[in-house]
């Protein structure tokens, strides 16, 4: 009746291992976003942490459109980087025979 439980061991080792691989590659990688014509240049890590952030000096005379930016930038590149996440995760999750871990058919 048990047999099979030192293989599922395995399967979920296998499972833990592939998400941190996963893990290890999302930090790794960056994105980029630039707003305002190339005015703010801000570039986030996978993990969604801002890593560099370049401002135009004409910005910075004009308080407004400074923080509309920044916000713009910051949500496209937290976008960007949620994007990513689901789409390593579906790929993940394809390998595991076809199946679809949230329901419904393929």
């Amino acid at each position: 009746m048990f047999e099979n439980l030192g293989d599922m061991g395995k399967m979920l080792e296998g499972m833990q291992e592939n998400a941190s691989k996963l893990q290890a590659e999302l930090e790794s990688k960056t994105f980029g976003v630039k707003t305002g014509g190339g005015m703010i240049e801000l570039t986030v890590n996978g993990k969604g942490e801002v890593i560099d952030l370049m401002i135009d000096d004409e910005l910075l005379s004009d308080k407004d459109s400074l923080q509309i930016l920044l916000i713009g930038a910051m949500n496209d590149a937290n976008k960007m980087v949620q994007q990513n996440q689901q789409s390593s995760a579906m790929g993940m999750f394809g390998g595991l025979g076809g199946a679809n871990p949230f329901g419904g058919n393929k």
